[in-house]
């Protein structure tokens, strides 16, 4: 049998594990193990100091919610305490949290309130006579952090409610997917670090001690509770204070509902473990609380949690595993992906034997080698990832990554430019892997404009091996795609007109449909019309393509490297062989246009032109047109519903113009 010590011993430890995982998960966002190995430490943390009370102590884990606030942060004096929830992660502790209930209640049948577990950042808004006056994180549930400056950036809190007197709203701060996964983007492309996932990332953006990086995140805000309120008058009932809440501006999750007994409890987190995936956000489970008020208030609470409620806990979507190896994979646009092959791990409700890795440098930051034990994260459809590496559990025998030098798929040269983290193959005419993607840009409105050429399409020429390069699109014939779905002799007659039309094009359509990295539309016109001929450019060396506007050294050596493979050289000849062709002319790089070197953003309708057409007006004066407006910016033409970018030219003080004003513009460069 354990010994009195030994217990103690015991309960001391894991009081001292969890404080230090407290630490890495609420102050530093970086979680040093899964959420599921965290609750089974909790679970035998309450259950060694339910089993023996004497050892229970006011300082325990058990007894408070997170860590103590961050002191670069003002603390926040919770004046009524922000407590956690207890957690069900079985049917069997929902039923029986049911029963304890009913009994303490004295009712057959209890009506609950149920809503959607964040996976955020809890946090309480302080209303004084309308006004949001402070935000403070939830901390150790007692005392928190005031991060009121970076919360008045969140734009889906209202900074006016219309209600007199003194309420606190409590809810979650938390990261869309989308915005998470934009934000990671961001980060790769600065070589800065990613975050873990959502929550971690709305909990670092809500720390920043600057609100202008804040405010940068897209943060998001939903409501899930009241705490304090002097002089307001409320719903009897949850769900009825949640609506009001919702009437008042503030935003709810659609996804709750009032259910009766522990059936409709059990049912809600089946239908919202089925909606999980489909989500716009990470949920970890759903809540269940009494709906009436006053019910809740009998029921009370214990030391770190309310008696009256309880979180249903999806299974856990972290979890550990070996790597066995990695391999490498190549997207549509020839980016190299590298993949860890793992042994089968149970996470999130699947088998994942596969996870992402990203890229070459996110291995080496991670420093995940072959043999490594690793976490691996699954949220909702998103592919898996490998999270971390647990380097207390590497073998002597581990290997390090080498990112290929050729292609796996088509044995082109791999390359990677200097500013991307990516990987990338070559032979963009002629890698399977690439193939679709290089055959819908070839064949866009931009591009070569061949009509009736879309994803569907596609998809069935290269399946049925009708098409491998572009070249082949011009030898198709009415009996190759006639039978093709949705096609038949009429449409393929059509498409084939199409093709046909196709052959006539001008050289910046075609260097641009080539899909040369680096080389967008604008760019494919200034080499077209500094080189005049296609053999020009293919001859030109790194040092004579800088010679052309904008082309620095990046655009350059991509546009060497693409016509240095002789594969990419062959389908151009047999494209020209083909019939399709364009006019040339002599170089004319030292020509300057009305518009040379003149930045232009345009912004709302435009009547008599389309955006479109009006982008290529200016271009094809020599104009930049741009997506952003900066202190660069020569003009900003205006239609209907102009936003954003208009309060922005107005505040730079940069010359505005409306349709009329550009028209008259684009009239003088004529006259």
């Amino acid at each position: 049998m354990e010994q009195v010590g030994d217990i103690a011993s015991r309960i001391e430890q894991l009081r001292r594990e969890i404080d230090q995982h407290n630490v890495r998960y609420y102050l530093q966002d970086d979680p040093a193990i899964s959420d599921a190995e965290y609750d089974q430490l909790f679970c035998k943390l309450q259950f060694l100091e339910s089993q023996h009370p004497e050892f229970q102590t006011p300082d325990s884990p058990t007894r408070r919610v997170g860590a103590a606030p961050l002191k670069s942060f003002t603390e926040v004096h919770h004046r009524t305490p922000m407590l956690s929830l207890n957690n069900a992660f079985n049917e069997q502790e929902v039923r029986a949290f049911d029963a304890r209930v009913r009994e303490t209640l004295g009712n057959d049948c209890v009506e609950y309130a149920v809503e959607l577990k964040f996976d955020g950042l809890a946090i309480n808004l302080t209303y004084r006579d309308g006004q949001f006056v402070q935000g403070a994180t939830r901390g150790d549930g007692r005392a928190g952090e005031d991060v009121t400056e970076n919360l008045r950036t969140v734009r889906s809190i209202p900074l006016r409610l219309a209600v007199p007197g003194e309420i606190e709203v409590r809810g979650e701060v938390l990261m869309f997917t989308h915005d998470f996964e934009q934000l990671n983007m961001q980060q790769r492309a600065r070589g800065e670090r990613e975050f873990v996932n959502p929550r971690n990332a709305a909990a670092g953006s809500l720390r920043q001690l600057d609100s202008r990086i804040t405010a940068k995140r897209h943060l998001s805000f939903f409501a899930y509770g009241i705490g304090l309120t002097e002089g307001v008058s409320l719903p009897a009932t949850h769900q009825g204070q949640m609506a009001q809440l919702a009437s008042w501006g503030v935003p709810v999750a659609a996804l709750n509902r009032v259910v009766n007994g522990v059936e409709g409890l059990l049912n809600f987190y089946r239908e919202v473990g089925e909606q999980r995936a489909f989500l716009p956000f990470a949920i970890d489970g759903v809540v269940y609380k009494v709906n009436d008020i006053a019910l809740q208030q009998r029921m009370g609470f214990v030391s770190r949690a309310p008696r009256f409620a309880i979180a249903h806990k999806f299974p856990a979507e972290e979890a550990m595993t070996i790597v066995l190896d990695i391999d490498v994979q190549v997207g549509r646009t020839g980016a190299l992906t590298p993949v860890a092959r793992l042994q089968a791990v149970f996470v999130g409700g699947v088998t994942v034997t596969n996870a992402t890795l990203h890229n070459e440098d996110e291995i080496r930051r991670k420093d995940v080698r072959i043999g490594d034990w690793v976490l691996v994260r699954r949220a909702g459809d998103v592919i898996p990832e490998v999270a971390s590496v647990v380097v207390s559990r590497r073998p002597a025998d581990t290997r390090e990554f080498v990112m290929p030098a050729v292609c796996p798929v088509c044995g082109s040269h791999v390359i990677r430019e200097a500013d991307e983290a990516a990987s990338r193959c070559t032979g963009g005419l002629v890698c399977p892997a690439q193939r679709k993607q290089a055959l819908l840009h070839f064949a866009g409105r931009r591009a070569m404009n061949i009509d009736g050429m879309g994803d569907k399409l596609v998809e069935q020429l290269v399946d049925a091996k009708l098409v491998s390069t572009p070249a082949d699109l011009y030898k198709l014939t009415i009996p190759d795609i006639a039978h093709l779905e949705r096609m038949g002799e009429k449409s393929a007659v059509n498409l084939l007109d199409a093709i046909a039309k196709s052959r006539h094009t001008t050289l910046a359509r075609f260097i641009f449909a080539l899909g040369i990295r680096n080389v967008g539309e604008t760019t494919a016109r200034d080499l077209a019309q500094h080189f005049g001929a296609l053999n020009n450019l293919m001859a030109a060396g790194f040092e004579r393509l800088q010679q052309v506007h904008d082309v620095g050294p990046v655009v350059a050596q991509s546009i060497v490297e693409f016509f240095a493979e002789a594969h990419n050289g062959s389908v151009i000849e047999q494209l020209r062989s083909l019939g399709v062709r364009w006019q040339e002319h002599e170089p004319q790089a030292d020509i300057i246009l009305p518009f040379s070197g003149k930045i232009f953003v345009l912004t709302g309708t435009l009547v008599k032109l389309s955006r479109e057409q009006a982008k290529e007006t200016l271009q094809a004066l020599g104009a930049k047109v741009s997506g952003s407006v900066s202190k660069k910016t020569d003009y900003v033409v205006t239609g209907a519903d102009s936003g954003s970018k208009l309060v922005r030219a107005q505040e730079l003080g940069i010359a505005v113009l409306n349709e009329e004003e550009l028209l008259l513009l684009l009239k003088d460069t004529h006259d």
